[in-house]
């Protein structure tokens, strides 16, 4: 979310000023970067744990929680990083110096996030992420707490989740009921990893768009994080993605006229214009407008909450946040289908888009490949993956042979980029996760379900430690 002062008050005159907007996004190849953005779960050890709490549960905003660790972060780093406030709150950090372009920010429930740098190779996106958990490991062990990035939380219930001082997040908990039935879940008991990546023109947009929108399923699937529903497996590999299935279909998901031959940054702003609204930022502050049409406000129409008011540029860029789509445009894209998992399984999914999307000829192989069956065969896998994951039946045969293909792709995408470490190794070895699971190895969830029924005796939160990062 725009800090109040940064936001640009030019008036909306044109859904051409909008897709102008988006387009300025473009870059020279050579320009394109990386953004890892990861979430992880925080928990209070068992020694911390308060009288008449039980322990491994999320810690609460105050106090010795989530506004501590911020806190800390800020003091044992002075001058890297200045507070991001809501109403006086603290809920988010934003770089400086060395940090410059990276945020720290929070969701709904204190599911803590990194919002990595634009960065130019995968070896620095790990450097990044080593040195972020090393700057909180000094944090959790003077306070008690425990940070692990998993998909969904493996035992909390709703009501056990604290909630966070963010004003849009209210907005969030009293729009969503009315929209879906597990949107609630979404904000308070779910955890991605989503990768940021750049295109060069609105064609090359629309092409990475295609391609990762239809093979956002079988990421799905590779990352599947998330077997377990309020301690025991419920029959889910991945049930952050069955979440999102009834979260709010309005504004995710994977929408066929994003496939359409007219798609463009016009059509994606049509689109968005009906994509009913959420907030507006004025005077400081955010004023609850759920449920109003973008498009009649450009139309002039009078709406509560809206009156006398004319939308800006920057009510657009607020707007363009609460898209929840698979894929979201901004001016870059973001792959969203992933469960957080372990920080090689991070990693792997940024080096898995990098692969795919930043070299010429892996980006035309992967057309290609997508283009074998109809998009619509690619959205109603979507709805089988949460469930039966790698197993989940395509094309006469299971989806593992298609994740296969798509490794094989990002890899040789990867090799051709060379882009070396000082040890000489190219961006290829961070598949080597999904080369394991695509090759008939477990992934995390089924990883998770045998631990489950066997060395913890059924015992969930020994997950806890073991997903520690």
């Amino acid at each position: 979310m725009s800090n109040p002062g940064d936001q640009d008050t030019t008036p909306i005159e044109s859904v051409t000023q909008l897709a102008g907007l988006l387009a300025a996004g473009a870059k020279p190849q050579d320009a394109w970067r990386i953004g890892t953005e990861h979430e992880k779960f925080g928990f209070i050890r068992p020694q911390a744990t308060p009288p008449g709490r039980a322990p491994w549960l999320p810690p609460p905003y105050e106090p010795d929680g989530i506004h501590a660790v911020l806190s800390s972060l800020r003091d044992q780093d002075r001058g890297a990083w200045h507070d991001i406030r809501d109403t006086g709150a603290l809920i988010g950090l934003k770089g400086r110096e060395a940090h410059r372009g990276a945020s720290i920010s929070l969701e709904p429930a204190g599911q803590f996030e990194l919002s990595g740098k634009p960065l130019a190779t995968l070896h620095k996106t790990r450097a990044e992420m080593q040195e972020h958990f090393n700057s909180l490991h000094p944090v959790c062990d003077r306070l008690g707490l425990g940070f692990a990035p998993l998909g969904f939380h493996p035992f909390a219930r709703r009501e056990d989740m604290p909630t966070m001082p963010k004003s849009r997040y209210a907005i969030m908990r009293n729009y969503m009921p009315k929209v879906g039935t597990l949107g609630l879940d979404m904000m308070l008991r779910t955890c991605t990893v989503q990768v940021n990546l750049d295109f060069a023109s609105e064609q090359d947009m629309v092409r990475k768009m295609r391609v990762s929108l239809a093979l956002q399923p079988v990421a799905t699937a590779l990352f599947a994080n998330s077997p377990f529903y309020e301690g025991h497996p419920n029959g889910l590999l991945s049930n952050r993605a069955h979440v999102w299935t009834d979260t709010d279909n309005q504004r995710s998901g994977m929408p066929l006229a994003f496939f359409a031959p007219d798609f463009g940054f016009e059509a994606y702003v049509e689109w968005l214009l009906d994509v009913p609204m959420y907030f507006i930022m004025r005077d400081g502050r955010i004023h609850d407008v759920a449920g109003r049409s973008f498009r009649a406000w450009m139309n002039g129409d009078t709406q509560q909450g809206l009156e006398g008011l004319t939308p800006t540029l920057g009510d657009f860029e607020d707007h363009m946040t609460t898209a929840f789509t698979d894929v979201r445009l901004k001016q870059f894209l973001e792959m969203r289908g992933a469960d957080a998992g372990s920080p090689a399984m991070m990693l792997a999914q940024s080096a898995l888009w990098v692969g795919l999307l930043y070299d010429d000829a892996a980006l035309a192989a992967a057309d290609a490949l997508v283009r074998e069956q109809p998009w619509e065969s690619y959205v109603a896998l979507r709805a089988a993956v949460p469930r039966h994951g790698l197993d989940a039946p395509w094309a006469g045969g299971v989806l593992r042979g298609l994740a296969g293909r798509m490794v094989a792709i990002a890899t040789d995408g990867l090799r051709a980029r060379a882009r070396k470490d000082a040890t000489g190794q190219d961006e290829a070895r961070y598949l080597d996760p999904l080369h394991e699971i695509t090759s008939g190895g477990p992934t995390q969830a089924e990883a998770w379900l045998q631990a489950y029924h066997g060395r913890w005796g059924g015992d969930v939160t020994r997950i806890f430690d073991e997903a520690a990062i």
